[in-house]
């Protein structure tokens, strides 16, 4: 079993495409500075967020839940409470996603067991732009 540490580095070196759950078209919220970072290092991000769905945000075209984005999905970035964090988790496992990475303060046991037991990558209460920038 890989430790945490190498398992952020094997995802910051093969995703490539991540959907972003919970996205906010509000630059003072933390899912849109991290979408912002994410889409500076080169990354394919499309936000999830359905109230906001079919509009763009950051120049992507966003959209209501994970199985309308049709296409693999490296990594699902989750900027959910915990709790809501598990019904994510389960559409990531459903949408055949590689990764589901909840965000700092997101802990969502149950839910992480689920997506390992489904051969998903987890990492939980960290954030990609905190670690990914530590590279």
């Amino acid at each position: 079993m890989q430790s945490e540490q190498a398992l952020i580095e094997k995802l910051e070196r093969e995703v490539k495409f991540i959907a972003l759950v919970g996205a906010s078209d509000k630059p003072h919220r933390a899912s849109y500075r991290v979408m912002e970072f994410l889409l500076r290092q080169g990354y394919l991000v499309i936000p999830v967020n359905p109230k906001l769905a079919g509009q763009n945000l950051l120049g992507q075209p966003v959209v209501a839940k994970l199985s309308d984005i049709g296409t693999h999905i490296d990594m699902v970035d989750i900027f959910r409470n915990s709790e809501d964090a598990g019904e994510v988790v389960d559409d990531a496992i459903a949408a055949g996603a590689g990764a589901v990475w909840m965000q700092l303060g997101v802990i969502n046991e149950s839910a992480a067991r689920r997506a390992k037991e489904a051969g998903l990558d987890v990492v939980m209460d960290r954030c990609p732009a905190i670690e990914w920038h530590r590279h």
